[in-house]
């Protein structure tokens, strides 16, 4: 029930943004573009601007939101999201040096393909870590190192921008967004997200024994190692592909899975795909809300997720740090 009600109200929030613009247009109108029997520049507005920017949405949401539900399960950690592990941050970085050497300027599909880059090397010192059979701290850990290394690197590369211009684009990068991208960017992600969510989708039934207990999990034939292996890697292809070409976009993956939790009676299976479904919902409200402002110009849609999460994340710490006393 919960799933159809997240499915509908996905549905409803993306024929709304394919209305929703500078030029507002009826539910016929739209219809009729997507169809291709409308105006011809309505198509354009439709077909051309808006459905990716409503697919990209989806692939974005779904993404975060079935990572952090599954980084959730595995470490058994509320406060676990995609961007724990370093795989955001290091795509990030990827994309950054490429606008810091100006190799954009050469192809278009540099940046994405250098952000999946820095995604698949943070990808393998983790599986080298899991295939060395450490456990959930240590992978946390180096999560929280390759972070803060690529968050000190992008710093770096800020500071040393050679003109306004460059340091001007990395920031817009790193903001998040998925406005002015066509289908070319939807197909370049779109194969990447699928295996990734594959992967992630394929270990619910471990994630649901997981739930009783590391013991109790490895009796019932679960093998600990490969697990994260698959949930690191699924993590790592859906997360990095969309960092690649939306920028970073935060907090989606810790908040969705904690507000669909109990309705899915706390276990790890049902929330996963609960998550996806509610992920797209959470990015495609908050991409039709940055477009609210009659300004001109709209706010980031990484900072509105930021401005959502951040205060949800602190109130998180906040009960855990009460409830341990």
């Amino acid at each position: 029930m919960l799933n159809h009600l997240l499915f509908l109200a996905l549905l409803l929030l993306s024929v709304l943004s394919l209305r929703f613009g500078e030029a507002p247009l009826s539910l016929a109108e739209v219809l009729a573009a997507l169809i291709g029997s409308g105006p011809e520049p309505h198509q354009v507005i439709v077909r051309e601007i808006r459905l990716p920017r409503v697919v990209l949405a989806w692939l974005v949401g779904i993404a975060l939101g079935a990572s952090g539900a599954a980084l959730q399960g595995l470490l058994r950690n509320p406060l676990a999201e995609p961007g724990l592990l370093g795989i955001s941050a290091s795509a990030s970085l990827g994309a950054v040096l490429t606008l810091y050497f100006g190799l954009a300027l050469v192809s278009p599909w540099l940046l994405p393909a250098a952000a999946m880059l820095g995604a698949l090397l943070a990808t393998l010192v983790l599986h080298v870590l899991t295939r060395a059979g450490s456990n959930n701290l240590t992978l946390i850990l180096t999560g929280v190192a390759l972070t803060s290394l690529a968050g000190a690197l992008t710093s770096l590369a800020l500071n040393l921008a050679p003109n306004p211009t460059d340091a001007q684009d990395i920031i817009l990068w790193l903001l998040g967004s998925i406005s002015d991208r066509s289908f070319d960017d939807v197909w370049l992600c779109l194969p990447f997200v699928l295996i990734g969510l594959a992967l992630l989708f394929w270990c619910i039934p471990a994630l649901d024994a997981l739930a009783l207990g590391e013991a109790e999990a490895s009796s019932l034939g679960v093998d600990l190692g490969r697990l994260r292996t698959l949930i690191i890697l699924g993590s790592a292809l859906s997360v990095g592909s969309t960092v690649a070409i939306t920028g970073t976009i935060g907090f989606v993956g810790l908040v969705v899975p904690h507000l669909l939790r109990r309705a899915v009676g706390f276990r790890p299976g049902p929330l996963l795909l609960a998550s996806a479904l509610g992920g797209a919902v959470l990015v495609l409200a908050a991409d039709i809300a940055v477009r609210l402002p009659n300004s001109g110009r709209e706010p980031m849609l990484g900072v509105v997720t930021a401005l959502i999460g951040a205060p949800f994340f602190l109130t998180l710490v906040l009960r855990a740090r009460r409830d341990m006393l």
